[in-house]
């Protein structure tokens, strides 16, 4: 399930580079666009994730990090299905601006993801 985020992200920026969307430099990107309920929800979560790995590691208790991805993935997963629903809640969209400050949290999201997958010793795939 996590690894399957990871991937899904992957393919989102494959997506955009195939439709020539180019990410500007992230102080560029105005992340104020980013307004749903669900990408509060996803930036809120991404901000739990230094403390998580402190206090795993503090209390060596890897679970909690186990348990941090889930979250983080079923959140982005959700957020995701929301493009399905609408095409205003697609992260590549007509909205440049918009679509670059979705892409800098899904950036974000698999940067996050890697990192603790790699934590537990599990490989990100990029494709699945």
């Amino acid at each position: 399930y996590v690894q399957y985020a990871h991937a899904r992200i992957c393919s989102v920026f494959r997506e955009a580079d195939k439709q020539g969307i180019i990410m500007p430099e992230p102080a560029a990107i105005d992340c104020s666009r980013l307004a749903l309920p669900e990408e509060m929800e996803l930036i809120s979560e991404l901000a739990h994730f230094p403390k998580v790995i402190e206090i795993s590691a503090r209390d060596l208790e890897p679970h909690r990090v186990t348990y941090y991805v889930q979250e983080l993935a079923g959140l982005f997963h959700a957020y995701y299905n929301l493009g399905n629903k609408s095409a205003q809640h697609r992260v590549v969209n007509d909205d440049l601006a918009l679509t670059h400050a979705r892409m800098l949290l899904l950036s974000a999201i698999r940067v996050v993801l890697r990192n603790a997958l790699d934590l537990l010793g599990v490989s990100a795939p990029e494709q699945m």
